[in-house]
């Protein structure tokens, strides 16, 4: 099969079955327009091993390896959607990047996207994706989503598919005044949580009961 046919999917994974998915989305909710051609437009099936690319289009999270999943395509959205709010994103930080799909879907709506991922492995795969889809607007770094992405702070938004036990000061200090956290929060029991950053401090909100991996301190090799 060539890049072309890859992209677009067939059977399974075709364009009519992308169609579906959003009208699941917009049925649980998901509205903002913008979000919603990310998700129809970006190639899910791509994101995860050959085996498991029938079920691409299912709102379900799924394995990629290494005790890591794929988000559900709801919870995808959903962050998207509360991360950009209508605004105009020039820097993203994304925490936690796994297979690279979330970025890929960022990639579509804000000016650049900054991603770190701590298993290596997966870091390697993801970058290979973001070629194949000529994504020129994401950059990915092997690095601890503890310490956010300094050097290029502040960042309009941040983004994480993993769960602190509380919300890393680390990386409220990279977040632009204005500018928004989205992430979940907690142990065995996980709030998604947005917190805005104001002129006179930091103002959080708990969304919904959610179920991510843990985020992990340092780096793993996979």
């Amino acid at each position: 099969m060539n890049r072309s046919a890859d992209v677009s999917g067939i059977g399974m994974t075709s364009q009519r079955t992308r169609e579906r998915l959003v009208q699941r989305l917009q049925e649980q909710g998901v509205s903002n327009i913008a979000v919603l051609d990310a998700m129809r437009n970006v190639p899910r099936h791509l994101f995860l091993d050959e085996a498991m690319a029938h079920r691409a289009y299912e709102d379900t999270a799924l394995p990629i390896g290494y005790q890591q999943t794929l988000s559900q395509p709801y919870i995808v959205a959903r962050m998207t959607e509360l991360l950009i709010t209508g605004r105009d994103l020039g820097k993203v930080l994304e925490i936690g990047s796994g297979s690279g799909y979330q970025s890929a879907v960022l990639a579509g709506i804000v000016g650049e996207v900054f991603a770190l991922e701590r298993i290596k492995p997966l870091l390697m795969a993801a970058r290979k994706r973001m070629r194949q889809l000529k994504l020129r607007n994401v950059q990915m770094r092997h690095g601890d989503g503890y310490e956010g992405w300094e050097s290029q702070a502040p960042f309009d938004g941040i983004l994480a598919a993993a769960a602190p036990e509380q919300v890393p000061q680390s990386l409220l200090a990279q977040l632009a005044v204005g500018g928004r956290l989205v992430m979940p929060v907690g142990g065995r029991e996980q709030t998604l949580v947005v917190v805005e950053r104001t002129d006179s401090g930091f103002e959080r909100y708990d969304i919904e009961p959610v179920r991510f991996v843990p985020l992990l301190p340092g780096l793993g090799n996979g």
